[in-house]
């Protein structure tokens, strides 16, 4: 899918105090950037945000950190912050910022270990990847067996990586790449929304509403070492 640059867009991230600039600076430090030792929680490929500021409103004892590789998508997701935060002023003037456990980075995520530490991330979400179906660009999928070894270097020893997706050719091929990997599947389903043992809290994004609503199955794999 050709993304539509907009302009913008790199002005707002730049000036933006939830967008992390100079990443790399960070590494064996997140805790010290958002103040407190609260876990770290990672969504690769955030697109809007949706699924992370809601996870980061649900869960106020974590810490989140987006990432996303073009700076238009990003956009959205600030943008959509924003709006919440302009909501929650309006609503209670003088109240505190609505999500102080979250932060973004735009990057690109081969290069997350160059940016967290060993044992820093205590979890990973990957939702709606794109699924590169060419199979010259399987290594470029975020649940090749490449990818798997890059989480390996930040994720906590109890660490786990959660992947969504409607799309069922890649959803098998990360069966088998996490397997390969030297990963363990903890749970997996076809069905997410028909398991009620995986559905439990579950946060749809963007992509899962859109998929849900005409009938694709979502398929849901927690995997961990």
């Amino acid at each position: 899918m050709r993304l539509r640059n907009i302009p913008r867009a790199e002005g707002v991230l730049e000036a933006h105090d939830k967008v992390i600039k100079n990443e790399k600076e960070y590494k064996g430090q997140w805790k010290a950037v958002f103040g407190n030792e609260h876990p770290v929680y990672i969504e690769i490929g955030m697109g809007k945000g949706q699924f992370l500021t809601e996870m980061a409103a649900r869960h106020p004892e974590r810490n989140y950190i987006g990432i996303e590789r073009y700076s238009s998508v990003l956009l959205r997701a600030v943008e959509r912050l924003d709006k919440l935060e302009e909501e929650k002023k309006s609503e209670q003037e003088g109240g505190a910022r609505l999500l102080e456990n979250i932060r973004f980075i735009c990057m690109d995520a081969a290069e997350i270990g160059e940016v967290f530490e060993k044992g820093e991330v205590k979890g990973i979400y990957l939702n709606f990847s794109d699924p590169w179906p060419k199979k010259r660009h399987a290594r470029r999928r975020l649940t090749s067996k490449e990818f798997f070894a890059r989480y390996d270097q930040v994720l906590a020893p109890e660490g786990q990586v959660e992947f969504k997706t409607d799309n069922q050719d890649l959803f098998q091929f990360s069966l088998e790449q996490a397997d390969e990997a030297g990963w363990r599947v903890l749970m997996s389903t076809w069905d997410l929304h028909a398991d009620p043992a995986m559905n439990q809290g579950n946060v749809m994004t963007e992509y899962e509403k859109k998929f849900s609503a005409k009938g694709n199955p979502i398929c849901k794999m927690i995997a961990g070492r």
